[in-house]
């Protein structure tokens, strides 16, 4: 079974109700990803007094979390563009995955990282529909990973479902989750966990098709729906990921952290009426490959 088990939560995004409107063209910071659900989605516009993040309560923005320092970062107007700093953090403050050294123009879809916060800069005269826009990724998006969510797989997998079954074509579904993830956690820090789920992400964002949906079902698992394939097909391609990632360097800062994942492979059949039923059956071929050993792929 999987190191842990994080509950999943629904969570309506969307403007607070509380936020006053804001002038058209307004640059901002929103929240994309975040481990304080009542941050999810809010937007905090950049004005002429810099805007300050950290843990103290004297922060314009305050976040939770031992990995953020009392203050942390700073944005700031810097003559006719914006800019972050980050103001000595323990863990450092991050742009686009890049460490920030000194002060980072801010470029419009700029995502920068405090603790387990990422926020995305929007700027330009159509702020407010680029705004509407995040938030409705963010109800099919996961802002860590960009993977879909669990949401989008469900409704993504009743669809592909209907069109297999009308055309008689196969599908094919792969769950898997990253092995020892809780280890990685507790010896690395989550911050290094958080690199490692994004770098796999990465991987597999990088050998799939575009017709394949892949998708963080929730905490280190992910799945991956695969039309018109085969479950010999979804077999080889799930050994070809997971020795891509066996192989493959994570380094996050100082550390180099072996990382390998264990895989459930099903295709549907008639017995499956429902998109959990598949997705359950390969979840269970995955707690299988957890109990076999970890680091294979069952089907």
């Amino acid at each position: 079974m999987s190191d842990f088990e994080e509950p999943t939560r629904v969570t309506t995004v969307g403007p607070s109700k509380n936020e006053p409107s804001q002038p058209k063209g307004t640059d901002c910071i929103v929240v994309i990803y975040t481990k304080q659900p009542t941050l999810l989605g809010k937007r905090f516009p950049l004005e002429a007094t810099p805007t300050s993040v950290g843990r103290g309560a004297d922060n314009h923005i305050v976040l939770d979390g031992d990995s953020v320092s009392r203050r942390h970062a700073l944005f700031e107007r810097s003559e006719d563009q914006w800019v972050v700093s980050d103001n000595r953090s323990t863990n450092g403050t991050y742009c686009n995955d890049e460490q920030i050294q000194g002060v980072t123009v801010l470029r419009n879809g700029d995502r920068v990282k405090v603790g387990p916060t990422i926020f995305k800069f929007l700027s330009g005269a159509d702020v407010e529909s680029q705004y509407h826009e995040e938030i409705y990724r963010l109800t099919i998006i996961d802002g860590l990973t960009q993977a879909y969510n669990a949401r989008y797989l469900y409704e993504a997998l009743e669809r592909e479902i209907i069109r297999g079954r009308r055309h008689d074509r196969p599908l094919s579904v792969l769950m898997f989750d990253i092995d020892f993830f809780k280890r990685i956690n507790d010896v690395h820090g989550h911050l290094a966990g958080d690199f490692v789920l994004k770098e796999i992400a990465r991987i597999v964002q990088q050998r799939i098709r575009r017709d394949e949906i892949f998708a963080r079902y929730g905490g280190e698992e992910f799945a991956l729906v695969l039309p018109e394939t085969p479950l010999d097909g979804a077999v080889s391609l799930a050994e070809s990921l997971r020795q891509r990632i066996e192989e493959h360097v994570f380094a996050f800062q100082a550390d180099s952290i072996k990382v390998t994942i264990s895989v459930g492979a099903a295709q549907l059949t008639e017995a499956d009426k429902q998109a959990n039923e598949l997705i359950k059956r390969a979840d269970e071929l995955l707690y299988t490959a957890k109990r076999g050993g970890r680091n294979r792929v069952c089907y």
